[in-house]
């Protein structure tokens, strides 16, 4: 029996490092690695099952080709040579008559690898020597990672591990016990010193409930809520004047846009009682340190920039920026200075080509383009079960003259709609270096196996492709260990002594900044050092100066939907798994009571959900656990086991605020008996 360090690729905040146990070449056991010290010996309740997964019978062994009609998934067993054959021969038609930049390489989260995942943009340099159109992967956290930028010039925030060390931690649209529970290990160690925890989300998730109290606004007002709270600070006399002298930029015009959100007025906003407002204000007024949990969830709506940078401005005013378990933390990636310019290789693409953005996949296969797209790589992704407007998408992929290759585990939504369908190693199975977002570590993953079938990595099988065409750049050839060592090959002090054999060692390494880690005690990495509440930047690029509240732009009649994180799939990974599945069962749209009695539902009816972009079919739960005008379900559901449709079918493609984000959570949609 032997012992082997890994580390989750999966998109979640945690990046857990794992140990794999391994005995006559077959992995036999997986645990959380008890040494690292955000992990500490525990996964999720779908990790448990990644062992399960990678032996599962329906899993992908061999490269296949299409047999029937697109969307009919019907396909026949090829060698290797024969699909990168097809492959290099298809793609070289595309580029002689398109060029380069219509060939799409779309990168999903499915792997969060620097090596073989979205990180490192698994596969860049070959599409760079192809001239390949650039993917935007705007799916997840664009949004809120640009408004963070504008206010504090990072997405980076506070060590998570700093919450052991809050008085009062608000969960802000987060639900860390299904979407990454290892902080609330150290919300445990915050509480048991006293703290007191807050959860703001329009449903009474399972971290709501052990929250010691829950505030329902409605979707997408946020910002709004933020502002009132900070009225409310600000009149009290509450602000820390003295912090906000030395390390903000634009206070006296931010104060007066403070002045114009008094808690009558958020509570028209969002739908929450005044009272609720006042006093939760008075309490932050009154406790440091405050620390603030704010994850992707808040931004998928039309204000969803604005909301994280007015979120962003709170321990700005309070001073908590410069406190132990104070301030705010959205993603950690922004501390993580690795070399990716290195890695990924823009240098190499021959002249300067379009970026196609991940959310508007139906537009851009729709759309005729200069060139259009004609040839469309997927890589970690699962579009059809995870890309907005659904029946869009499908009809994107079902054109017969777009070339679909999917590099895959299984057979998804997606590969029913490709050309190829390539095998691809599982995480015990290939080398990989990963930065959770939501600590400061970097993971080492040795592979703990050798692949199934005739699977292949990620990176060996574009090097085993750019040989086939005939491609001479040194660089397509690197090994994994190479690409490793490029990536840590970094000037910036917090990479300085983390080598490839460190983290293969230990498995991990912490980055090299100081403990406790405050990022914005002395200044910021704006343009100013300075917090800045009003951004020139920001309205360079055509938004407010200030920060503000963004109402929804899907303001019609109906429910406002979300459609939150499954406890047990993660995003559509595994969403074929049948006791992950059985545990999940079908779809689920939960209702309050005046809204379900309103429509004649009762608990258990089986309903159409439905607007004029698509429907979906579910059970209904009627609950209060859900505010009144809100309508709540999960994703991860896969089309194929669920009717042919998910709630994407009535998610609209179009950008948030800032960064090309997407809009899940700002849908209308009606509620009906099927």
């Amino acid at each position: 029996m032997k012992k082997v360090l890994g580390a989750c690729p999966l998109d979640c905040p945690d990046g857990c490092s794992w140990v794999v146990s391994v005995e006559d070449g077959e992995a036999v056991g997986m645990r959380g690695n008890p040494e690292h010290p955000v992990t500490r010996g525990a996964l999720c309740v779908k990790v448990n099952r990644y062992l399960e997964q990678t032996r599962a019978p329906d899993r992908v062994l061999h490269p296949m080709r299409r047999v029937g009609r697109k969307g009919e998934g019907r396909f026949e067993r090829i060698g290797w040579d024969e699909a990168l054959d097809e492959i290099a021969g298809r793609l070289g038609e595309v580029t002689r008559e398109y060029g380069g930049q219509a060939v799409w390489p779309f990168q999903g989260t499915g792997s969060l690898g620097y090596i073989q995942g979205l990180e490192g943009f698994a596969g860049r340099r070959f599409f760079n020597v192809l001239g390949a159109s650039i993917h935007d992967p705007t799916i997840c956290s664009i949004a809120g990672s640009t408004g963070l930028k504008y206010t504090l010039g990072t997405s980076g925030g506070m060590d998570p591990e700093d919450f052991a060390h809050a008085k009062l931690i608000l969960l802000w649209g987060t639900n860390p016990l299904t979407s990454g529970h290892h902080v609330w290990k150290f919300i445990q160690d915050a509480r048991r010193d006293g703290a007191y925890v807050v959860a703001i989300d329009p449903v009474r998730t399972r971290s709501a409930a052990q929250a010691d109290e829950h505030l329902a606004p409605m979707p997408g007002t946020d910002a709004a809520l933020a502002l009132g709270l900070l009225n409310v600070i600000v009149g009290m006399g509450a602000h820390d004047q003295a912090y906000i002298d030395a390390h903000t930029l634009g206070w006296d015009a931010f104060r007066a846009r403070i002045e114009e959100f008094p808690p009558e007025r958020v509570a028209r906003i969002t739908g929450l009682p005044e009272e609720s407002i006042v006093a939760l204000a008075e309490r932050v007024a009154r406790t440091r340190p405050t620390a603030i949990r704010a994850t992707q969830g808040m931004q998928r709506h039309a204000g969803g920039g604005m909301a994280l940078r007015t979120l962003a401005c709170l321990p700005g005013v309070t001073g908590d920026w410069a406190l132990r378990g104070g301030g705010l933390c959205y993603s950690t990636s922004g501390h993580f200075k690795l070399n990716l310019p290195k890695l990924v290789r823009i240098d190499l693409l021959p002249h300067p080509v379009r970026t196609l953005s991940m959310t508007r996949l139906g537009e851009g296969l729709l759309d005729v383009g200069d060139p259009p797209v004609k040839a469309l790589f997927v890589i970690g992704a699962n579009p059809v079960g995870s890309n907005p407007h659904q029946r869009k998408v499908v009809r994107g992929l079902a054109r017969e003259d777009l070339f679909t290759v999917v590099l895959e585990h299984f057979l998804t939504d997606t590969t029913d709609y490709a050309d190829i369908v390539l095998p691809a190693t599982m995480q015990t199975e290939h080398l990989d270096l990963i930065a959770g977002y939501g600590h400061l570590y970097l993971v080492w993953n040795e592979p703990a196996v050798d692949p199934p079938g005739e699977c292949l990595s990620t990176s060996e099988t574009f090097r085993r492709l750019a040989r086939r065409m005939g491609m001479t750049e040194p660089s397509l050839y690197d090994s994994d260990e190479d690409l490793a060592r490029q990536l840590l090959d970094s000037p910036h002090p917090s990479l300085a002594g983390i080598t490839v054999e460190g983290l293969r060692k230990q498995g991990y390494a912490r980055l090299n900044v100081d403990r406790p880690f405050l990022p914005f005690a002395e200044g910021f990495p704006t343009t100013s050092g300075r917090l800045e509440f009003h951004s020139q930047r920001a309205l360079r690029a055509g938004h407010e100066p200030l920060p503000g509240f963004t109402p929804h732009a899907d303001p019609g009649d109906g429910l406002v939907l979300i459609s939150a994180a499954s406890h047990h799939f993660l995003n559509t990974t595994f969403g074929n798994n049948p006791e992950l599945r059985r545990r999940t069962g079908k779809p689920v749209i939960i209702l309050h009571p005046d809204d379900a009695a309103a429509r004649g539902i009762s608990g258990q009816d089986a309903v159409r959900v439905e607007n004029t972009r698509g429907s979906f079919e579910a059970v209904a739960e009627v609950s209060d656990r859900v505010r009144p005008g809100v309508a709540a379900t999960t994703k991860g559901h896969w089309a194929k086991f669920n009717g042919g449709a998910t709630v994407n079918a009535t998610i609209d493609e179009r950008d948030a605020d800032m960064g090309g984000g997407a809009v899940f959570h700002d849908n209308r949609v009606e509620v009906a008996l099927a």
